[in-house]
């Protein structure tokens, strides 16, 4: 997995993105873009760690070429060496463009996958240097209008001179009678325009020119591939007709045949005047003659095309053949019919009239003759008949369906190309200009249709009628439309271009074997020598097709650029074309807007990050991206802007879209203000050439001083500079309706530039402009103005269409000055400067030449004061990463602290200290007279720590939200920033050098805008941060240290939990112990002791006497202190709560000793496991037995005495507990009644605890008190359960047992050794000395256990004393002699306890079984039920606030019956761990897949929540709990011991 967090450290700079992998996670629709040198990681997701699960990809191998259709498995590398392998990933290392495709088997199955698309790396000029994708400034020819080859080099040169770096040309083949641009008559042939009568010119000319322009004008050259379709005069494709979808391989398109030719005949009719009677003249002018022609169609051609009958069935062909089959002797007796197979037609393939068919069986066993007689078979054909009929009339309306919209498309089509406004009013119809545009070829002589029709079913000729391509509005670009299935040629919905025929290729090259071969030829033609493709029509180009015909491209030039123009109308659709095709830009257009708000908007969606953004660690997850741009300001498709909106708008506009931070182009003859749309099909005058002493009134050539080239050339030029310097951040400003502010700044060395267009959507001379323009506001100090323009009308001719050449508007230039200084402006009118706060700077611009049709670019740095305190705040940071190298000043001057590591100062930090540092709640800080900070409109901080603000930051950090309250917060004033580094100057030593060195830092942070302040600030912290774990983690156990990520953040719940308050939360230990932590108190300037205690919970337990539980602190020491490596903190907690022993037991509520509360039965168990552990796991641990406990209570009744007053070894206290249980406990709490507890009934005071003398079992307890884990009491009047414990679990219960049977095995191993002085306990009964040995105490338990505790599979189990009472078999009872017998017999999970602790009481196979039991009942996400769903009383939901009539639920009741408790899922976990192995190795490795599954859960809560910390408990179902503690002591330390034993 992942995390989100910093860990996933700053300080390398190889960039690392990571794909976390989902079960079922489909993400084809997703965009992942990468950039070459990357490395990708893919990691197990939560739904799959544990399961094994293999990646393939089919990105090739090192050394190898790649090949779509090979995959290849990926090698998981685990980077810590153990079981754990939560951190575990494959990886690939990007050195190869284009689209990838990856997806992952969990075992034999498919379980999801999708693409990644790689960028191309673009290279340029005699050095080969890159150009940058956002670099691109591109500038689209019409390669027809570039005159003979020898002239080129002169009519591109105007590109060079503009300052564009990429040309792109439509395609340079022979072109189709049309003579439009992309109707290829041949594709491998160049077109022979380009030749002269004495002078022939190849592809490899071309080649040359393309290099030449490549080496040495820095111009990259892209060109058209078009695969959609080829001229139908084509000589290939008249040899290769299979190559067309015609009437032999399309048979479907018969019927749209059928009617395109009867429209034909109509058309021609129309022309020639026949249908002047029936109100259609040959020119169509008006509405009239628009409904005349509907009903011509209606009542004339549909009726005799009769299209339905090549739907339908013959009725009497079909009548008398099932009429034979009726008749036949031997007919078989027809089956029962099945009744989901009804009668329908079946299509007639060859698309025959009245061609269709029925299946005569299911027609045998629908219609059945009662008798054999005549008329019983004339009733049944007469059925038959009309069930056809009926059919046949079903077709026929669908037809007619089909004709309704035909007609509306037909008169649409008429309507646009004849009569609208905007439409190209073609006059009257002729043959040239028919009513509709054919949709299919008809190379044959003139004919009837009667004899058209005859051609259909004639191979040699049909394979001839191709259909012609066009597009369909609103279609769904994954169809093809021409193949079956598809009604748009029928239904005439198709606008058509009537010159180029549309191509088949099957599926496989195989199915249309010449038309593959011919465009890969033709594709591999454009790859040797141009440097990219435009993919033509590609939302219609079939996805398979162009896939092939890419990577063939790209086997040629690996670094294929690739751009294309999807029309597609849907983000999710173009993600598909783009990863499937591994496309590095998307064509967008600015026409596409309609005021300069909205072009202003595309300019912010297509690119960049905003200003001030967060930086991002170079490992991070790898996020769905929007396709990388190439911003056009106009497209050679698009309609003319000047017509649409002025001669004015050329330059704001182009000045708007080229400040994007993406690729930018535009076509030739926007910059000389052509005042058309040079149409790609009809223009056949050429292109202007460069000439610098041509005047304006020169048709035929242009310099800078034509339309608006000279700025064209400064934008660009400036476009260049801001993608090659990385000016990565995008401010898009609206000042007024007319006016757009772009900001491009660089987040290095917070340069800004800063464009302001005022454009001209509306034509200024006939619309109203104010002359009044808003004044600006321009943070920092004005450097240079680099460009200001603006477009001017000269004392010229005006425009006049030349005829040989394509001219622009001479009568409009541009005035442009670039490089100047402010005052030297012509559209400024003054500057000031105003002061927003302390070093901050901002100029107030005003304006006075801003005319529509201006733009004004400043330069803008920040202050110098400002940029000094940058670049220094740069170079500090430069130790915790290599990315703020760039733009850091070194300088001697700042705070010496800032001269030591900050790593050195902070590893001089304990884990108690780094828990003031990172952590302490709420309650934890006001203690101490503090508090966490509050950020207004939002919520309090969790911790006062710097994790508070991290949990925060990480959630804002990867989303930019820089419009968070936090941001506002830091942006607003210094408040935050002071917080966090006088909160810890206060703390003196160690911590308060981590303050001093925060407060230096923050001053430099204070004296820069405010804007970049949320962007330092989390740079600062980060960096402080992730040192600060790093320390943390080497003062742990290696088990931490060489642990997974996972492993790792659980451990810091070690030291969010640990910690010393103001007040010691724990008694004193005995001074004669050497090694205690001491500190002076503030107050009484004595030396005290400073031990670390552990808080149960938090919020909730954290402080105060509620801070320290007995039980909490022994069933989580464990984890958090043991396994974590804190050996002397666990040590001291061990003796601190020994000198609290009192009756032979250990407080509940520890209360500094002298408020506890010894109201529990299991807690003494837990200290006592916890120092069988500490023997265990610690070097020279059994030294503990011999360590000094200061008794504060030596008898039950003594005074509390101080440390040090009477002191004994603590193998003495430990043998105390053993011999008080056995004599028996019983005693009445001190101060009982309300004042100590006001739920509590009277007997619920009397405590009790004793031994068993047969069974060894340790018992206890009443039905009005609860003496173990489960310790809710009722504390509702309404409900009437005040006082009554909702589990009293009185008797034997189960995990007591355990951890006695547990402690006395240990302390019999030990005495045997001699290293425990006992070997028995002597206890006084009926007035005689009893001795009782370890070993005999030892054998009971083990003899009686699962005799007592197993619910036996029996039923007549002679053990089961209550046979009635059992509601499960095969599991571990609950208790044993409770006082309710009920209760022993309910399924709770607290049997995995003693499994963990004691495994010798269980056989193996039913222990097996009963944790089979609890997982199917009672295992959760998170956390274990507390209660068999199954018992009646069960309810998972907790709720302390409710108060009702409920018994079971009022007040919280439930507490424990129901809600998923998290603690003891690491008990499930590891008593199944431990019992798979003696199952076998098939059950063992289920088992640990489970328990990775399920641990999975518990790093994802780990990783998102706020409090870094996993929850007490969890509602039914993994559902939060809002009275449940946010972070847990005893879950985490559960969890880490889980992981320990894995």
């Amino acid at each position: 997995m992942i995390s989100n967090s910093p860990v996933a450290k700053m300080g390398h700079s190889k960039q690392i993105r990571i794909l976390l992998l989902n079960e079922m996670e489909k993400l084809e629709k997703a965009l992942f873009r990468l950039e070459q040198g990357f490395e990708l990681q893919f990691r197990l997701g939560p739904t799959l760690q544990g399961k094994a699960v293999t990646v393939y990809t089919n990105y090739p191998l090192p050394g190898e070429t790649f090949n779509r259709e090979k995959f290849h498995s990926l090698e998981w590398e685990n980077p810590v060496e153990k079981e754990d392998d939560s951190d575990k990933y494959c990886k690939l290392n990007l050195q190869q463009a284009g689209s990838f495709q990856y997806y992952f088997l969990q075992g034999n199955e498919k379980s999801g996958g999708g693409y990644i698309v790689v960028d191309p790396i673009l290279h340029v000029g005699a050095d080969d240097h890159v150009l940058p994708l956002d670099c691109v400034t591109l500038q689209t020819f019409l390669a027809k209008c570039l005159g003979p080859f020898d002239e080129w080099e002169s009519r591109l040169r105007v590109a060079k001179e503009s300052g564009y770096n990429m040309i792109h040309f439509t395609p340079l083949q022979t072109l189709g009678l049309s003579r439009s641009c992309y109707s290829l008559a041949d594709q491998l042939e160049l077109n022979p325009d380009f030749s002269r009568p004495n002078k022939n010119y190849t592809w490899n000319d071309v080649g040359q020119l393309v290099e030449k322009f490549k080496k040495k004008w820095n111009i990259l050259c892209i060109t058209d591939v078009v695969y959609n379709h080829t001229a139908a005069n084509g000589k290939w494709i008249q040899e290769h007709p299979e190559c067309a979808y015609n009437l032999v391989n399309s048979p479907h398109l018969k019927p749209a045949w059928i009617l395109d030719r009867a429209l034909w005949h109509l058309s021609c009719d129309i022309a020639q005047g026949k249908y002047k009677e029936k109100g259609v003249p040959a020119s169509v002018e008006n509405d009239h003659q628009m409904n005349c022609i509907r009903k011509i169609i209606w009542e004339d051609i549909f009726p005799k095309v009769r299209l339905w009958e090549f739907f339908q069935v013959n009725v009497h062909k079909a009548v008398e053949q099932f009429r034979a089959l009726l008749t036949q002797e031997n007919r078989k007796i027809a089956t029962k019919p099945d009744p989901k197979q009804h009668l329908k037609i079946i299509q007639d393939p060859e698309y025959r009239r009245l061609g269709c068919t029925v299946d005569m069986n299911i027609a045998l066993a629908t219609f059945i003759p009662h008798d054999n007689g005549p008329a019983a078979i004339d009733e049944c054909c007469n059925w038959f008949c009309k069930r056809i009929e009926e059919l046949n009339s079903e077709k026929h309306q669908l037809i007619n369906c089909h004709h309704e919209q035909a007609v509306n498309c037909i008169l649409g089509n008429v309507f646009y190309e004849r009569l609208a406004g905007h439409g190209p009013k073609l006059g009257p119809v002729t043959r040239k200009h028919p009513l509709v545009t054919r949709y299919f070829t008809f190379p044959f002589e003139k004919m009837t249709l009667s004899a058209e029709e005859a051609m259909i079913h004639l191979p040699n000729k049909a394979c001839f009628l191709m259909a012609y391509n066009g597009w369909v509005m609103g279609d769904d670009p994954l169809r093809n439309f021409a193949e079956p299935g598809s009604e748009v040629y029928l239904r005439r919905e198709l606008i058509c271009w009537g010159d180029s025929v549309k191509l088949r290729y099957g599926n496989k090259p195989e199915d249309c074997p010449y038309l593959w071969a011919h465009m890969k030829k033709y594709t591999e033609i454009t790859a040797t020598y141009f440097q990219g493709v435009r993919l033509d029509n590609c939302h219609s180009t079939p996805l398979h097709v162009a896939e092939y015909m890419l990577d063939a491209a790209r086997k040629l030039q690996p670094n294929l650029y690739v751009v294309a123009e999807l029309f597609t109308g849907s983000e999710d659709l173009d993600n598909i074309f783009v990863t499937r095709l591994g496309i590095s830009s998307l064509i967008r257009e600015a026409m596409s807007a309609n005021n300069s708000h909205e072009e202003g908007r595309l300019v912010y969606r297509y690119g960049g990050e905003p200003v001030g953004s967060f930086v991002q660690p170079c490992l991070r997850p790898l996020m769905p991206a929007i396709a990388h741009a190439l911003f056009m300001d106009i497209t050679h498709d698009n309609e003319c802007p000047i017509v649409h909106r002025s001669e004015y708008d050329a330059l704001p506009s182009s000045t708007v879209v080229s400040m994007a931070c993406c690729a930018s182009g535009s076509t030739k003859g926007y910059d000389e203000l052509v005042p058309h749309q040079i149409s790609v099909v009809s223009e056949e005058r050429f292109y202007t050439k460069w000439n610098p002493a041509a005047l304006p009134s020169d048709t035929g050539e242009v310099n800078f001083q034509s339309g608006i080239i000279a700025a064209r050339c400064a934008i660009n030029k400036l476009h260049q500079e801001l993608g090659a310097k990385g000016f990565i951040q995008v401010y898009v400003d609206q000042v007024d309706e007319d006016i757009v502010a772009v900001t491009r700044h660089s987040p290095s060395i917070h340069q800004s530039i800063v464009s302001v267009s005022r454009t001209a959507f509306r034509n200024p001379k006939t619309s109203f402009y104010s002359k009044e323009v808003p004044q600006m506001c321009i943070p920092g100090k004005i450097d240079e103005v680099v460009l200001e323009a603006r477009t001017i009308e000269r004392n010229t001719d005006p425009y006049k269409k030349d005829e040989n050449s394509i001219n622009g508007m001479p009568n409009i230039t541009v005035d442009i000055r670039e490089h100047i200084q402010l005052n030297e402006s012509k559209i400024v009118k003054q500057a000031g400067v105003a002061t927003k706060g302390p070093n901050e700077y901002i100029q107030e611009i005003e304006f006075e030449n801003l005319s529509p049709g201006s733009v004004i670019i400043f330069r803008v740095s920040l202050d110098p004061h400002a940029q000094v305190a940058v670049g220094i705040l740069r170079n500090h940071l430069t130790q915790f990463s290599p990315h703020f190298k760039s733009g850091s000043l070194a300088v001697d001057n700042s705070d010496p602290i800032l001269k030591i590591p900050f790593a050195f100062i902070a590893s001089k930090l304990t884990l108690a200290e780094l828990n003031q540092v990172l952590y302490r709640s709420e309650s934890e800080e006001r203690e101490d007279g503090g508090g966490c900070y509050d950020i207004p409109n939002w919520s309090s901080l969790k911790y006062a720590g710097l994790q508070g603000l991290m949990s925060i930051l990480a959630e804002i950090r990867p989303r930019n939200d820089l419009g968070h309250p936090f941001c506002d917060n830091l942006r607003s004033g210094d408040w935050m920033i002071d917080y966090v580094s006088n909160r810890l100057i206060s703390r003196s030593g160690n911590i308060a050098e981590v303050g001093k060195w925060l407060q230096a830092m923050f001053f430099y942070l204070k004296q820069i805008p405010r804007y970049l302040i949320p962007c330092y600030f989390d740079a600062i912290l980060i960096g402080a941060y992730t040192t600060l774990l790093d320390i943390a983690w080497k003062q742990m156990s290696s088990f931490v240290q060489n642990g997974s990520t996972f492993v790792k953040h659980l451990s810091l719940g070690s030291v969010q939990m640990c910690g010393v308050g103001k007040f010691s939360s724990l008694p004193h230990l005995s001074p004669s112990l050497t090694d205690i932590p001491y500190r002076l108190n503030e107050i009484t300037k004595e030396k005290e002791q400073c031990c670390v205690s552990l808080a149960a919970g938090l919020p909730h337990f954290s402080s105060g006497i509620f801070r320290c539980w007995g039980r909490d602190t022994f069933i989580a020491l464990r984890g958090l202190l043991l396994i974590t490596g804190r050996y002397l903190e666990a040590r001291n907690i061990i003796l601190a709560f020994a000198g609290t022993l009192r009756h032979g037991l250990i407080p509940n509520l520890l209360g500094e000793g002298t408020h506890a509360r010894y109201n529990c039965r299991d807690a003494v168990w837990w200290w006592l496991q916890c120092i069988q552990d500490y023997c265990k796991m610690v070097p020279n641990g059994l030294d503990i037995l011999k360590c000094p406990v200061s008794r504060m209570y030596p008898t039950d009744d003594s005074v509390p005495l101080s440390a040090g007053t009477l002191d004994q070894p603590l193998f003495e206290v430990v043998q105390e507990v053993m011999q008080r249980h056995m004599q028996g406990i019983q005693f009445r709490e001190r101060n009982a009644g309300p004042q100590i507890d006001r739920n509590m009934k009277d007997e619920g005071f009397n405590i009790t605890a004793g031994v068993d003398e047969e069974t060894g079992f340790v018992y206890g307890g009443n039905r009005l008190n609860c003496g173990t884990w489960m310790d809710k009491m009722g504390e509702s009047d309404r409900a009437r359960n005040r006082g009554i414990p909702a589990t009293p679990r009185d008797g034997s219960a189960v995990e007591i047992v355990g951890l006695s049977k547990s402690a006395i095995r240990w302390l019999l191993e030990l005495s045997k050794k001699n290293i425990f002085p006992y070997h028995e306990v002597t206890v006084k009964r009926h007035g005689k000395v009893v001795t009782v040995s370890y070993d005999e105490w030892n054998r009971k338990i083990q003899d009686h256990f699962e005799k007592l505790f197993y619910v036996s599979e029996d039923p007549s189990d002679v053990n089961e004393k209550h046979p009635n009472l059992v509601h499960k078999r095969g599991i571990y009872k609950d208790s044993y002699g409770a006082s309710s017998p009920w209760c022993d017999y309910q399924l709770r999970p607290n049997f995995t306890i003693a499994m963990v602790v004691a495994p010798e009481l269980f056989t193996a196979e039913k222990a097996w079984k009963a944790l089979e039991t609890a997982e199917k009942k009672l295992l959760g996400p998170l956390g274990m039920k507390t209660l068999d769903p199954d018992d009646m009383v069960y309810c998972g939901i907790y709720d302390n606030a409710l108060d009702n009539d409920n018994y079971n639920l009022a007040k919280g009741f439930n507490y424990h019956q129901g809600p998923e408790w998290l603690w003891l899922i690491g008990y499930f976990l590891r008593a199944k761990l431990y019992f798979s192995k003696l199952m076998g190795p098939e059950t063992t490795a289920k088992t640990v897949h489970l328990v990775k599954n399920v641990l999975s859960r518990h790093y994802v809560h780990l990783e998102r929540s706020p409090w870094k910390g996993l929850p007490e408990l969890t509602n039914e179902n993994g559902q939060y709990c809002p009275f449940s503690c946010e972070t847990q002591a005893w879950s985490i330390a559960a969890i880490l011991e889980t992981l320990y034993d894995l």
